[in-house]
């Protein structure tokens, strides 16, 4: 099965997960994928296959040389977004792509438009996998799993390529932040990893941002607005004061590289009571130590004005940088970065704008940089990969395991 397959395969599995349901994996159609995985990598020749009752898919390829090697691993994750539908995915290949908008849907008439997407255009003359419009196309991260799977295969089927142990992980529900909340890093065994999760082709990254989720909830008091002189509180009206106090260029849709943010991403309110719920970002610890505070000062002088039962805060920690984990063992990312260049990729590194299991796997004891699948536009309808960048990704983790006897 060639990668292209494989991955087409991969996509027809309905895998969203599901922050509601309290389980891990969260959603059933994880653990089937799961179980299809285990089967597949045992049937390629891979050893110590298992999937765990958390859906977690673990697997062993053996060192087919005799030389000390450290172990390293290659970690994807099985569970797509919830942001956008992923069921009965519709993927399609544009052959030869021409360079103008492709036309994802013509019963409702959906664009992948180079005018929104100009980045699509250096892929001009390449083979390209998108959806039909109404799906994510789930390339992230299931190109990723395609991509680790062909190259194990690659492997086993070329044992003149000298390589150490290896050692496999797929996880589920990466997407809604818990992909190593169950992940057993001694069981696991490697010396380092690599989540191959990135995005377009060339991405090695080792920094992303410190994370935190803000629940701000105000408190007011309904009256008839009659007769509401002196008496009413409206929450709405005091939740509106509080974002309005927040930096308005400090969101997402004004900052990029190492700028952080704070984004609200959901409000459910009336005049009784309003929750919104916000996440802090900021790559530099102290920064984001300061905008945590910042949301208590806040809440504080919105107390202060409307009492003290006027509004509560609850701050959770999500993720940290794994900079500070991965610097102190930093040829990790150089032999990826010697791996790209052998197969002809320029590598881009640059900081991750979000999390990734291998932030949280670093702090558990794992260094793990992520590493680019080359996907476009994750998460929603307009999400593509080209074939190309995909085939380059596979060879790249060729090739880390075969230069690792260099990082000894």
């Amino acid at each position: 099965m060639n990668i292209v397959e494989r991955f087409l395969k991969y996509v027809s599995f309905t895998t969203t997960s599901d922050e509601k349901t309290e389980m891990t994996p969260s959603t059933p159609g994880q653990m089937i994928f799961a179980q299809s995985l285990a089967n597949e990598l045992k049937s390629i020749g891979l050893e110590d296959v298992e999937v765990d009752k958390n859906g977690y898919v673990m697997a062993t390829l053996p060192a087919n040389c005799t030389e000390s090697l450290p172990t390293i691993g290659f970690i994807a994750h099985l569970d797509t977004s919830p942001d956008m539908s992923g069921r009965h995915v519709k993927a399609r290949v544009v052959q030869n792509y021409d360079g103008k908008d492709i036309l994802l849907n013509e019963e409702e008439n959906i664009l992948l438009s180079t005018v929104n997407f100009p980045e699509i255009e250096q892929y001009k003359g390449q083979d390209i996998i998108v959806t039909n419009g109404k799906t994510l196309l789930g390339a992230d991260d299931k190109a990723g799993i395609a991509e680790i799977v062909t190259a194990l295969e690659y492997l086993i089927q070329h044992p003149d390529e000298k390589h150490g142990k290896i050692r496999v992980a797929f996880t589920p529900d990466e997407e809604i932040g818990q992909g190593a909340d169950h992940f057993d890093v001694q069981k696991f065994g490697a010396n380092w990893a690599y989540t191959i999760d990135g995005g377009e082709i060339g991405e090695l990254e080792y920094e992303n941002f410190n994370a935190a989720l803000a629940k701000v909830s105000f408190f007011g008091r309904n009256v008839h607005p009659g007769y509401a002189k002196h008496k009413m509180l409206n929450s709405i009206r005091i939740a509106h004061q509080f974002t309005s106090m927040l930096p308005r260029h400090e969101t997402p849709e004004h900052t990029e590289g190492y700028e952080g943010f704070y984004h609200l991403i959901s409000i459910d309110g009336n005049v009784e009571k309003t929750t919104m719920n916000y996440i802090i970002r900021d790559h530099d610890r102290d920064r984001f130590e300061r905008r945590k505070k910042e949301f208590q000062h806040l809440v504080n002088k919105i107390v202060a004005e409307f009492g003290k039962n006027a509004a509560t805060l609850e701050i959770e920690d999500q993720y940290y940088n794994m900079r500070e984990k991965i610097e102190p063992v930093k040829h990790i990312v150089d032999l990826a970065f010697r791996a790209m260049e052998e197969v002809g990729v320029e590598p881009k590194i640059r900081p991750i704008r979000g999390g990734t299991d291998g932030a949280k796997l670093s702090f558990k004891g794992l260094p793990c940089p992520n590493v680019f699948t080359g996907g476009h536009n994750f998460h929603g309808r307009y999400e593509y990969i080209p074939i190309p960048s995909m085939e380059k990704a596979m060879q790249v983790i060729v090739k880390i395991a075969t230069l690792n006897s260099l990082s000894k």
